[in-house]
């Protein structure tokens, strides 16, 4: 059987994580866990699986589970991870965005630090086969050194936003940045749990001089015709003897001069891409030194980014790093723009 494993949270996202198991043979659905009995028992018959709770402590006390995917709503990203770290739950893949603000992110920094669980954030995309066949097409010099990065996604930042950023550190090589500029617009509580402006835009300065271009919500790119504003995601990366460009539909890369185009199938790429997530997540609990890209630190870095725009957005400067985000910072964006948000879970 392999590494036991838990779905906690059962909405609608939840299958996506479930489904990659039909391509994993390492680890196994043995529990899911919801408030709802009613969702948690559809979830569990949905996907045979064999147990299913409405108490995240009683599942634990149970189980003795390896890995728990933790497919909830960001306004209480903190209070679950605690729990899963003081349960000594080896590895947790937590759903994106990691955080809503300043104050949560300052506290997930702090577990991160402290904490023996391995946090894997749920960033699926990076690990799609013609993501990775790109990034490796990239960091091999394929395209030269990399001078530009420029994603976009028609979503608002903590609807996908978060997600092409994700790529961007990817082919960046996940080296340092130094500043931030950034332009935020509107207003946007997506679905009651994902406060973001409505659009936003991202000036971002690497310290070896690549820059990144970072678009969300109106006005970005679009991908195709007769599609949902959710399926327009991109990366495009610029080097000094070629490009890539990822779509969630189709690709493209130079490769000696010449560009190579194709397409793909965004739901066959997600599922494998939520195998290979879930597979990194297992050779990380392996071997210490096996951490999976889209660790904990790395997406606190990330949201730092986002932490930025809106603090360069509120007092009209550019950001420089490193860059101690005031607490209340997006109360402070929330004010900035004339809206009115209660945390839900406050």
């Amino acid at each position: 059987m392999g590494y036991r494993c838990a779905i906690l949270g059962c909405g609608g996202r939840a299958a996506g994580h479930a489904r990659a198991y039909e391509l994993i043979d390492r680890g196994e659905l043995v529990a899911c866990c919801d408030l709802l009995e009613e969702r948690a028992t559809s979830f569990a018959e949905q996907f045979a699986i064999p147990r299913w709770y409405t108490d995240l402590d009683e599942m634990l006390e149970a189980e003795e589970l390896d890995v728990v995917q933790m497919v909830t709503t960001p306004t209480i990203r903190y209070s679950l991870m605690k729990q899963l770290s003081d349960a000594r739950v080896p590895a947790v893949i937590v759903e994106k965005p990691i955080a809503i603000g300043a104050d949560d992110y300052r506290q997930l920094r702090e577990l991160e630090a402290e904490s023996d669980t391995k946090f894997v954030v749920n960033h699926q995309l990076r690990y799609h086969p013609r993501v990775l066949d790109l990034l490796e097409h990239v960091q091999s010099g394929g395209i030269g050194e990399v001078r530009c990065l420029d994603a976009s996604a028609m979503l608002p930042m903590n609807g996908q936003g978060v997600h092409v950023l994700d790529l961007m550190f990817a082919f960046a090589g996940y080296i340092e940045f130094s500043a931030v500029q950034g332009a935020c617009a509107g207003f946007d509580d997506i679905n009651g749990t994902h406060p973001s402006p409505e659009s936003a835009s991202a000036l971002i300065s690497f310290v070896d001089g690549t820059r990144g271009v970072l678009q969300s919500g109106e006005g970005v790119p679009v991908m195709a015709q007769d599609q949902p504003r959710h399926m327009h995601k991109r990366i495009a990366t610029y080097g000094t003897t070629g490009m890539t460009h990822w779509t969630m539909h189709s690709w493209e890369k130079t490769v000696d001069g010449e560009l190579q185009t194709g397409e793909h199938v965004y739901a066959e790429e997600d599922t494998q891409g939520q195998a290979n997530l879930t597979n990194a997540t297992f050779d990380w609990i392996e071997d210490d030194d096996a951490v999976a890209p889209t660790n904990l630190a790395t997406s606190l870095d990330e949201w730092l980014v986002i932490l930025a725009c809106y603090y360069s957005t509120v007092h009209k400067t550019v950001v420089e790093f490193p860059f101690d985000p005031p607490d209340d910072l997006l109360e402070q964006y929330i004010d900035f723009v004339g809206a009115k948000w209660e945390n839900p879970h406050a």
